[in-house]
Formats: C-alpha cells, sequence, structure tokens
C-alpha cells in the first residue's frame, strides 16, 4: 500500500506559472518534499533557481535540480490526464470549484492511473483564464474575507498536506502513540491505599471520614492512567512525604539538609 501511494504521489506534478521570486520557488519546492511529493515543473519563469531558491528549499535542492523549465504550459501540461489550477479569486465564468480535500481526492484517484497536475498562478495575478481554460477544476483554498492573500508556497503546502493527507487516509495509515505499560488495577490499588495512608499521616485528611475525597482522587488517577514508572514515581513521592526517606540525601557540597529539601529557604 505505501508503494502504491508513493507512485501516485510520483504522478502529481506542481506547475508553477511565471513565478517572480526564486525564494517562493525554493519554499514550494520544501513545502512538498514534507508531504513526499517530488514533482515540480516551472513555466517562464522571471529567473530560474539561484542561490536564494537553494537557502528557501532547505535540504530540498534535489525538486529544484529535477524541475522542468517550460516555455508555455501547454508544454509543462504534456501527458496530464487531470489538470486542477488554483486561485485566490473567484471567477466570473462558472467554473468547477472544488475544495482542497476534494481537490485532493481527485488528483489521487487520477493519478492511480497516470499523470496529473496541480496548477499555480502568478503571485500577484494568479492564473489567466486562458490558462484557467486549460484546467479541468479550479482549486480554491477558502481563507478570511477580510485578509485573502496567501502566499504561493503556503497554498502549495496546504495543497500539499491535503494530498498527503487523503494519501494516508485511503492507505489506512493513522498516527499511533508508542505502546505505554500501564499501571494495573492491583497496582493501582496499592497507590490509592498507599495515598489514603499518606493522607493521614500528613494530618491532611482521614480518609474514612471523608469518602469523596478519595473517590475524587481515584477519579483523577484513573482518569491520567499512569504507566508503571509514573505509578513508581508518585509512590516514591508518598514515600517521601511520609519521611520514609532521609531528608537531604541530595545535598550538595554546602547545602544543608533543611536548604536541599527546600530551596525556597535560599531566598
Amino acid at each position: 500500500m505505501i508503494d502504491q501511494m508513493t507512485q501516485s504521489l510520483a504522478r502529481i506534478r506542481f506547475v508553477l506559472v511565471e513565478t517572480t521570486h526564486t525564494g517562493n520557488i525554493g519554499a514550494v519546492a520544501r513545502a512538498l518534499k514534507t508531504m513526499g511529493l517530488s514533482r515540480m515543473e516551472l513555466v517562464a519563469p522571471r529567473q530560474p533557481p539561484d542561490a536564494e531558491a537553494l537557502a528557501r528549499a532547505s535540504g530540498a535542492d534535489d525538486l529544484l535540480e529535477r524541475a522542468g523549465i517550460h516555455p508555455s504550459l501547454t508544454e509543462a501540461l504534456t501527458g496530464c490526464r487531470l489538470v486542477i489550477g488554483a486561485s485566490a479569486r473567484r471567477r466570473s465564468i462558472e467554473w468547477p470549484l472544488l475544495e482542497p480535500p476534494e481537490c485532493a481526492r481527485r488528483l489521487l484517484a487520477e493519478a492511480a492511473e497516470g499523470e496529473v497536475a496541480l496548477v499555480l498562478g502568478r503571485e500577484s495575478s494568479g492564473l489567466t483564464n486562458e490558462e484557467l481554460a486549460r484546467c479541468h477544476f479550479l482549486v480554491h483554498i477558502p481563507t478570511d474575507a477580510e485578509f485573502s492573500s496567501l502566499n504561493i508556497a503556503a497554498a502549495a503546502q496546504v495543497l500539499a498536506y491535503e494530498i498527503r493527507r487523503c494519501a494516508r487516509e485511503s492507505g489506512g495509515e493513522r498516527l499511533t502513540d508508542s505502546p505505554r505499560n500501564l499501571a494495573s488495577a492491583e497496582e493501582m490499588e496499592g497507590l490509592f491505599g498507599h495515598l489514603a495512608e499518606t493522607l493521614r499521616h500528613l494530618g491532611f485528611s482521614d480518609p474514612e471520614q471523608s469518602r469523596s475525597l478519595m473517590r475524587r482522587l481515584r477519579r483523577l488517577f484513573n482518569r491520567a492512567r499512569p504507566d508503571r514508572v509514573e505509578l513508581n514515581i508518585l509512590r516514591g513521592i508518598l514515600s517521601a512525604a511520609q519521611g520514609r526517606k532521609r531528608p537531604g540525601r541530595f545535598a550538595r557540597s554546602g547545602e544543608t539538609p533543611e536548604t536541599a529539601a527546600n530551596p525556597a529557604s535560599e531566598l
């Protein structure tokens, strides 16, 4: 399944049209590589990738090196079975409009069969109507109407993330926490018994006379679900509070047991 996802991602090309700033080219390369995408095509950029592009790529130099430079959008789209254009503004002409998640689903579905492209326009004006006419769909990132300007690299990152999220979801890939060695029920009962004993020893409360206190404490620690290491730490603290550990046993040179046990006393 991972190989299939990799193959599909490799068939998705991001096409940048007449990019003005080379730094944006590098930033897009970085955005793509972080999401496992590797294809970038440039249409008549103001300047080819330079030192600034390399600096902004931050390790995605290989994408810059492989990026094709084309005189026209037609050449950059050669062989593509699906083309989706990205635009920050709505068009007066009715055009099939997608949000980023649906855009990602369509690109991946078609990439299983062949080459596809996502086209990003100029930083200042986006895609022309003539360029849009070469696209099957238009994708729009729903930004705040009061400030809708989105840098081309930021837009590429949003769209690249949606593509990867959709690919992981279709492949059944999920983020999972490392397995925890949770404390058992009997170990938790040992903690609660130790806690009740310590509360009596400290004169904080008599659990026999305040059953609701122990119920609340049980609920607190059961909600936290400590692992065995955490439970041992808690019981060590309780033992120290009961005086079962020598005060100041970690005192540094020149410290007294009292100041080691209570650093605030030196203030």
